[in-house]
Parts: C-alpha cells; sequence; structure tokens
C-alpha cells in the first residue's frame, strides 16, 4: 500500500518537488505486507550484442530516473540481444520487481510475447513498437511508443504539404517492424494523394529507374537505413527529401559521411519546452543525463525513463503489483511525461496518446522540423 497522503503532504509542506510530482507520489512503495521500501524496478535490456548501443542508453535512462526519483531501486539484467535468452531473463527478473519494463526492439518483444502470460506482472513496453507486440496480449502488456505504422506520419504529411508533389519511394526492411513502417508510410501517402513506389531492401536504387524529382523514406534496420542513405547520397539524381527512420538518433551521424539535410523519424526529440505532469521535465533530465553519460540523451533513453515513470505512478496509485489494477490505472489514465502525451487504447493496450516527432540534421545535430517547415 501506498504511504498514506496525509504523512506525505506532513512530511514534504514546504519543500520544492525538483522532478514535478505531486507530494503523494513521492512517498515509498510497500506491497503485500511489506514495511514502506522502494518501488523495485526491473528490466531486460540489450547491454551488449546487435542492440547494445541503444539498451545501454535505456539503462542510463532508467539510472537518471532513480536518482531524480528517490524512492526506487532499478535492476537491469542483459538479455544479449538474444530472443532465445530473453523468456529466463523475464522469467527470472518478474518475481524480484514491482514494475516490470520489456526489452528495447520489436524483435525482442516478439520471443517474450508467448511468456506474458505466465509472468504475474503487467510488462511495461518502452522499446518495442511493433503493432503486433503492442496489441498482442490485451490486458498485459502496455505500450508508451507509438506504434510502428504512425512512424512516417509526420515526414508524410510533410511532404504533402509541398507545392510540388512528386512520387515517394518507400525501402521495406526485413522482417515485421520495416513491414509496418512502410505499410503505415504507404497508406498515409495515399490518404494525403501522393504517389507511392515500394521497393524492398534488397533492391539498389541505382539500379531502378528513378524520376527526375523523387522523395525517399528508408524504414528498416539501422544498419539497412544506413546503407540505403548513404547509397541514395550518391545517385546522379539523389532524393529531393531524403528521410530515413534510423536518422533520427546521434549515431547516425556518426555513421554517415555528412548527414546534413537528412530527415530522420523518433519518439522523442529535445525542445518540447512542455512541463510534463508526472515524472522528471526535460531540462532536469537532459542534465542528470549528460552528467552521467556526457551525451545528450537519445529517445531511447527517454522512453524507458517515461515507461517507469508512468509503471511507478500506476503501482502507487494502486499499492500493488496486481496485474489486472495496474491495468485499470494505465488504462484510465491521460498524463503526460517528459516523453510526451501517455493515452492507451483500453482494449489493446496500444499506445494513442503519443506521436512520433520528425527531426532534420542540420549544422551536425539533429533539430526538430516544426509543421510549417519545408525541405
Amino acid at each position: 500500500m501506498i504511504t498514506p497522503p496525509d504523512r506525505c503532504a506532513a512530511a514534504n509542506r514546504g519543500k520544492a518537488d525538483p522532478v514535478g510530482r505531486r507530494a503523494v507520489e513521492k512517498s515509498n512503495y510497500s506491497g503485500e505486507g511489506a514495511a514502506y521500501r522502494p518501488l523495485r524496478v526491473g528490466a531486460c535490456l540489450s547491454l551488449t550484442g546487435r542492440y547494445g548501443l541503444f539498451g545501454t542508453q535505456a539503462a542510463s535512462g532508467l539510472q537518471v530516473w532513480r536518482e531524480l526519483d528517490g524512492a526506487a531501486q532499478v535492476t537491469v539484467e542483459d538479455d544479449g540481444s538474444d530472443p532465445a535468452r530473453l523468456p529466463d531473463c523475464l522469467a527470472r527478473m518478474a518475481p524480484r520487481c514491482d514494475v516490470l519494463l520489456g526489452p528495447y526492439s520489436t524483435g525482442l518483444m516478439r520471443a517474450a510475447v508467448s511468456l506474458v502470460p505466465r509472468l504475474d506482472r503487467l510488462l511495461w513496453n518502452h522499446g518495442a513498437a511493433g503493432d503486433d507486440v503492442a496489441k498482442a496480449c490485451p490486458g498485459r502488456i502496455v505500450s508508451v511508443l507509438a506504434p510502428a505504422s504512425r512512424y512516417a506520419l509526420p515526414f508524410v504529411e510533410h511532404l504533402a504539404r509541398q507545392a510540388q508533389r512528386v512520387p515517394l519511394w518507400i525501402v521495406q526492411g526485413r522482417g515485421g517492424f520495416g513491414r509496418q513502417v512502410a505499410g503505415g508510410a504507404a497508406v498515409a501517402a495515399s490518404r494525403l494523394g501522393l504517389e507511392t513506389v515500394l521497393v524492398g531492401a534488397e533492391a539498389r536504387l541505382s539500379d531502378l529507374a528513378l524520376p527526375p524529382v523523387w522523395d525517399l523514406f528508408s524504414a528498416g534496420s539501422f544498419e539497412t537505413d544506413v546503407a540505403v542513405t548513404s547509397e541514395a547520397l550518391t545517385l546522379g539524381r539523389p532524393p529531393r527529401a531524403l528521410c530515413a527512420v534510423a536518422a533520427g538518433v546521434q549515431e547516425f551521424g556518426r555513421s554517415l559521411t555528412d548527414p546534413e539535410g537528412i530527415y530522420g523519424i523518433a519518439q522523442w526529440a529535445p525542445g518540447s519546452g512542455e512541463a510534463p505532469e508526472l515524472g522528471p521535465s526535460e531540462s532536469t533530465f537532459i542534465k542528470n543525463y549528460s552528467r552521467l553519460t556526457g551525451t545528450i540523451p537519445d529517445y531511447p533513453a527517454v522512453q524507458a525513463a517515461a515507461c517507469a515513470v508512468i509503471g511507478a505512478h500506476c503501482a502507487r496509485a494502486t499499492g500493488a503489483t496486481d496485474v489486472e489494477a495496474l491495468w485499470r490505472a494505465a488504462a484510465s489514465l491521460r498524463a503526460t511525461t517528459l516523453f510526451g502525451p501517455f493515452r492507451i487504447d483500453p482494449s489493446t493496450g496500444v499506445q494513442i496518446g503519443h506521436e512520433p516527432c520528425l527531426l532534420k540534421w542540420s549544422a551536425g545535430r539533429l533539430t526538430r522540423v516544426e509543421s510549417t517547415a519545408s525541405p
């Protein structure tokens, strides 16, 4: 159970709240007969292997959140980016925590889906945007991320506002994530009256009959997006506007000789300027993350921290680890964090309040593209 509100109010009366929570939410968590103790948050993340870069960022984001929260413990176990290893990792972690966070990547979450009903924990999804996994276990998985099918929307809307409309070529990466992102791009483009051409990631752009003026959107893995973008820039007629999902993180700029002018998609980017209703402010989180890592956070770190904020809020509000109680709390919640709005479809757990943002590389850094911007 939660520390009684009157005790919290008395303890915090007259004190500033540096992370923007109500005083009642600064209390320690107590579950199932334990004395008042910190909330236990657990996560299986890729600290090594293919997804190690982004899993490590997520782990750092959780560490920063823990320091700012002041009333939680965080335990992270390395899943090695291995789908075969992940189920055992989650099974070990679940009994040791009150709030259980899932892995980074849609592929790893797919490996977790069959185990979720047996975990006796609600799984908070911060790292898998695939539409199929987000709605795979209604009542068991809560997502803070916008689904993959909505990734391309800000770029497609940006193109639809241009005076000259040209064909949009969409490179579909291998696997379900690439298929869902590319499919969402095609649907959005058709709705907005744009012509589209869909090609596979194995196709060489130089072998295709490209028009004189065209736009390009790449929806694949990080490696695929870097390769497609690199080839597109060497063409005799490069695309007028070029966007890749992977271009929304800082590492993309280090993987390409010159990313100038390339668009990226991100679930989050600095500069919202809005005060969140729950958890730390953007400026506070960035300052503390930079102190810890020496870098500015990318969206994997922020979405993990926001997931912890939401999960902790629901656990403290219910005072339990009960799956049904936590689901009801999440399904009824309408709030904002530094990550943006949170609101799920109560029938599926799919995120419907949050939307990705469009970024652009300019002078060696990522900047937000406002709705009135031009390529």
